[in-house]
C-alpha cells in the first residue's frame, strides 16, 4: 500500500518547544531546526504571557529576522524591555526598521530612534528622506561590496567578513578606486575562480543598476525582466548606497497592482482595516460626485426617449440588459488596453492595431449574444407577453442589433480612454471601471432607444 505523505505542523510543534521550559541553549539549538517564518507563526500563537518568558531566551538576531515575517512587528516590540528592544534594533535591517517606523506616530518613532545605534539611524534616516514613490524608499543596506583591486583569495577573504552581517551574499558588487560602482561578481564565479584569476575577468561591468531618486513605476519593469536577485541602487556620483532585493521588487509589482486595481473600482489608492471612515469617504466622494453628474446625464437621455416608452413599454424591460453587457465589454478592454500600455516600446501602429483588433472581438462577441438575445427575447416576448410573432421578433431584433452596436462602441470607449490618458501622460488606470461604465450607459441609452424609436416606430410603425 502506497504512504501517503502526511506535512508535519512546524507551528503546532513550536509552540510546544515554547512551551516546554527548555533552557537557553537547549531553546536556541532546537529553535535553528525551523525556519523564521514558522516560529514567527508560533510567537503569534502564544500569549503575551509567554512571549514576555520567551524573547530573553533569544538573541538579537534571531528574534530580528522572526518579526520581519510578522504583520506588526511593533506589537511585539513594545511588549519588551528597553534591553531587549535595542538589542533587537540593532540587529535589525535599515529597511525592516522603516517599515516598523512608518506603522508608528510621532512620540513612538521617537522613541524607537533614540535606541538605534548611529550606523542605523544614519541608514534609517537615508531611506527617510526619500518619497514613497521613489526607488531610495525601497533600497536595503544589506549587502557585500568589495574593491576591485583586491586578488580572489582577499575578495574570498572580504565576502567572509561582510557575510557575517549581511546575508545578500549571492551577488557581490565591486568598486573602483573612488569608490563608485563597477560591476558584480556571482557568488559561484568567485567560489570556483583559481587563486591567480584577475578579479576583474569575472566581473560584470555591464550589471543593471538603478539609481535612488528614479520613480519605482518608471523601472519596475526593467527590474522585473533582469530577473537578478539584487540590483544595485547608486547616489548620483555613482556610489552604491543600497540594493533592491527581488523581493522588494515583487512587493513593489503587487503595491502597483493593486494600486492600479484600486484605481480601476473609482479610489485614489487602496484602502486599509485601519483607515478612518472620514479617510475613506474624502478618497470615494469626488468619483461619486463625477459618476452622479454623468448618472444625471444618462437619466435625461432616457427622459428625451420616453415617447418611445410610452408607446412600446415592454423595451424598457430590456435597457438594463443593453447596459449592463455594454459596462463589462468596456470595463474588459479597459483592463486589456492599461497591460498593453505597460508596454513603453509601443508604436503607434501597433496600438491602431490593437484599436482594430478590439472593435473587432466586440462585434464578433457582440454579434454571437446579438443573435442569443434575437432568439430568446423573441420566444419570451410572444409565449409570455402574448404579443404576436412578427411583433416580437421585431423587438427581439432591435434588441439584438442595439446589443452588437452597443458593444463595438463600448469595446472602441474602453479601449480609446485610457490611450487618451496614456498619451497626456497621466496614468491611464484613472480611467477607472466607474468611469468606463458609466459613459458606456450613455453611449448604451442612446443607441438603444435611439434603435427603437428610428426602427419600432419610425420604420416598421409598432404601437
Amino acid at each position: 500500500m502506497k504512504e501517503v505523505l502526511i506535512e508535519p505542523n512546524y507551528v503546532e510543534e513550536l509552540v510546544g518547544i515554547f512551551r516546554s521550559g527548555l533552557s537557553r541553549e537547549e531553546l536556541c539549538d532546537r529553535l535553528s531546526d525551523y525556519h523564521e517564518k514558522d516560529i514567527a507563526e508560533a510567537l503569534e500563537t502564544l500569549t503575551k504571557k509567554e512571549r514576555l518568558k520567551v524573547y530573553p531566551l533569544l538573541s538579537g538576531e534571531l528574534i530580528s529576522e522572526v518579526l520581519s515575517y510578522t504583520d506588526d512587528p511593533d506589537i511585539y516590540l513594545s511588549e519588551m524591555k528597553l534591553e531587549t528592544m535595542a538589542r533587537v534594533l540593532s540587529e535589525m535591517d535599515a529597511s525592516d526598521l522603516v517599515d516598523i517606523l512608518e506603522d508608528l506616530d510621532e512620540e513612538g518613532q521617537a522613541k524607537l530612534v533614540k535606541l538605534l545605534d548611529r550606523e542605523s539611524k544614519e541608514e534609517v534616516t537615508m531611506i527617510l528622506s526619500y518619497e514613497d514613490d521613489e526607488i531610495g524608499s525601497m533600497l536595503t543596506t544589506n549587502f557585500v561590496s568589495i574593491r576591485k583591486d583586491l586578488t580572489v583569495r582577499q575578495a574570498m577573504s572580504e565576502l567572509v567578513k561582510q557575510a557575517g552581517e549581511n546575508d545578500n551574499i549571492s551577488t557581490i558588487y565591486v568598486t573602483d578606486e573612488k569608490d563608485k560602482f563597477y560591476g558584480a561578481i556571482d557568488l559561484k564565479d568567485l567560489i570556483i575562480a583559481r587563486e591567480g584569476t584577475d578579479l576583474e575577468s569575472i566581473t560584470s561591468t555591464s550589471y543593471p543598476f538603478v539609481t535612488d531618486h528614479q520613480k519605482i513605476e518608471d523601472c519596475i519593469d526593467d527590474l522585473k525582466e533582469y530577473e537578478e536577485d539584487s540590483i544595485p541602487v547608486l547616489s548620483e556620483e555613482g556610489k552604491i548606497l543600497g540594493v533592491i532585493t527581488s523581493l522588494e521588487i515583487i512587493e513593489a509589482v503587487d503595491d502597483a497592482l493593486s494600486d492600479d486595481y484600486a484605481k480601476l473600482a473609482g479610489l485614489t489608492e487602496q484602502e486599509d482595516l485601519k483607515e478612518t471612515v472620514l479617510d475613506s469617504m474624502k478618497k470615494r466622494l469626488p468619483w461619486l460626485i463625477v459618476l452622479l453628474v454623468l448618472g444625471l446625464g444618462v437619466s435625461s437621455v432616457v427622459g428625451i426617449f420616453e415617447t418611445v416608452v410610452a408607446v412600446i413599454p415592454i423595451v424598457i424591460c430590456f435597457q438594463s440588459l443593453i447596459l449592463d453587457m455594454a459596462g463589462n465589454v468596456g470595463t474588459q478592454s479597459l483592463a486589456v488596453t492599461i497591460r498593453v500600455l505597460m508596454d513603453e516600446d509601443l508604436k503607434a501602429k501597433d496600438k491602431i492595431k490593437f484599436v482594430l483588433k478590439e472593435m473587432r472581438v466586440g462585434f464578433s462577441n457582440g454579434l454571437f449574444l446579438g443573435i442569443l438575445s434575437f432568439v430568446f427575447i423573441g420566444l419570451y416576448v410572444m409565449l409570455f407577453k402574448h404579443n404576436p410573432a412578427g411583433t416580437a421578433f421585431l423587438i427581439s431584433g432591435c434588441v439584438g442589433f442595439s446589443l452588437m452596436i452597443a458593444m463595438v462602441i463600448s469595446s472602441l470607449v474602453g479601449t480609446l480612454i485610457p490611450m487618451f490618458f496614456h498619451r497626456i501622460h497621466v496614468d491611464p488606470a484613472v480611467a477607472s471601471g466607474p468611469l468606463i461604465t458609466t459613459v458606456n450607459d450613455l453611449v448604451a441609452v442612446v443607441t438603444y432607444y435611439g434603435l427603437s424609436w428610428i426602427l419600432l416606430i419610425n420604420i416598421f410603425s409598432i404601437v
